[in-house]
């Protein structure tokens, strides 16, 4: 399946919303913003384009919930991040910086390279 082309910020607010689901009963834009450090006005702006591209769905209350066309580029983000923090790790990188560099690198790779690298260290 071809994947809709998304930028870095909508993945980082995608994945950001799937990781305080599994922590959170709800999600509201002010756990958003306290998680990422943003203002609250500036998540707002990026829900109300998260909602037009339906990667989420706003409830009355200001719950926050992943469509399924958004809860699939969360997890493939979400998938990467891990991986890759994981195996920058292992390869002997600081665990802070490992981190760091794999959100860098999971908005950038493709998907062709990704699978390679992850089959890759499957084997190993």
């Amino acid at each position: 399946m071809k994947r809709m082309k998304t930028n870095e910020s909508t993945e980082n607010y995608l994945e950001t919303i799937l990781i305080l689901s599994q922590k959170l009963p709800v999600v509201r834009s002010v756990d958003i913003a306290n998680e990422l450090g943003f203002k609250k006005p500036s998540v707002s702006i990026a829900m109300k384009n998260l909602k037009e591209k339906n990667y989420i769905t706003v409830m009355e209350q200001g719950y926050i919930f992943l469509t399924d066309s958004g809860r699939e580029i969360a997890e493939m983000i979400y998938e990467r991040h891990e991986f890759l923090t994981d195996w920058l790790t292992s390869l002997g990188v600081d665990a802070q910086i490992a981190a760091e560099d794999a959100c860098r690198i999971e908005h950038v790779i493709s998907k062709e390279s990704f699978e390679a690298i992850k089959n890759h260290v499957k084997k190993v």
